[in-house]
């Protein structure tokens, strides 16, 4: 009889601004950048797939890349030259596309295969650094266009079988996103940032019925609409929660960039 196997574990990753990992950004990310290139040596097995969701592809119904070679997506302005020359071949999974579409569809949330879709630089420009090796074929997944939390969870929580596949279900994103303040280096947003983290690493490990009431009502949370006066980059921590199903959580990174509080996460 051959071994089951592994089942991965669920992740959270930031995603930095834009391409800053590759670029000439003294010291400000470089904390973010180990722990990204740590996340591999941390998984009980080398993926034999990856389902991620991102804070830079939303529709309005659940759209998941099928191309056998996506191309990239160049999907950030006014950074150096260099920066739009990045490459990461990793390749598609046409059948994994088509299992998460029917796992969505059993779920009551059909969606559609997109063929022509890239992997934008939610996806691309932290797995450089996490998988730099680009041989783990990719689905990315989009999220829901009205932003709707419960949705979104409920996303996460129908691909949750995909886990026993070897398959690793990853959500990128930002824990703090108001990038008025932070590029402008508002100093009144690092209280707010700093209460904000503390609550969600609060939601997140505790419990997970608990964990799933806190983080559909995230908005209530103190500092929340300041982290995030849009929430495309924090619904990707709650499709992971969603995945994760009834293991527990807890943060694996914790940073201060410009003054605001980031936080990374893994479930199980």
């Amino acid at each position: 009889m051959e071994p089951s196997p592994p089942r991965q574990p669920v992740l959270f990753l930031p995603h930095g601004g834009g391409p800053c990992f590759f670029m000439d950004w003294p010291d400000t990310w470089d904390h973010m950048a180990a722990y990204l290139r740590g996340i591999a040596a941390t998984l009980p097995a080398k993926p034999d797939g990856i389902v991620v969701m991102s804070g830079h592809w939303q529709t309005g119904v659940p759209m998941v890349t099928s191309a056998a070679h996506p191309p990239l997506i160049y999907d950030y302005d006014g950074f150096p030259p260099h920066t739009y020359q990045l490459q990461y071949p990793a390749p598609g999974a046409p059948t994994l596309a088509a299992d998460v579409l029917s796992l969505l569809t059993h779920a009551g949330m059909p969606g559609e295969a997109d063929a022509g879709r890239g992997f934008d630089h939610g996806v691309f420009i932290p797995f450089m650094l996490a998988f730099p090796q680009a041989d783990i074929p990719i689905v990315e997944l989009s999220l829901p266009r009205d932003y709707n939390a419960a949705h979104t969870l409920h996303m996460g929580a129908a691909l949750q079988p995909l886990r026993s596949r070897n398959i690793l279900i990853v959500g990128t994103g930002m824990t703090y996103h108001n990038v008025r303040h932070l590029m402008g280096r508002d100093p009144q947003s690092d209280e707010p940032s700093r209460a904000f983290d503390t609550w969600l690493t609060r939601a997140v490990e505790s419990a997970p019925s608990t964990r799933a009431e806190a983080l559909t009502h995230w908005a209530q949370a103190p500092g929340a609409r300041i982290c995030h006066p849009t929430p495309e980059h924090l619904l990707p921590l709650i499709f992971a929660a969603g995945a994760a199903g009834n293991d527990l959580g807890r943060r694996n990174y914790s940073d201060t960039v410009m003054g605001k509080a980031l936080s990374g996460f893994r479930f199980g």
